[in-house]
């Protein structure tokens, strides 16, 4: 069986935002020397 997908409508604020949140995070990630695979993703998933 199949999972039931989502889709959120945002706009360009709201995109604008959540994206500025993804790169901090990313930032903190990268200074803790962590791996930031799924912040990559999610962020090149709401830029398309």
């Amino acid at each position: 069986m199949r999972k039931k997908k989502y889709h959120t409508y945002l706009t360009v604020e709201e995109r604008r935002y959540i994206f500025n949140i993804l790169l901090a995070c990313r930032n903190k990630l990268i200074a803790q020397g962590r791996y930031t695979d799924l912040v990559d993703e999610i962020m090149i998933k709401l830029k398309k």
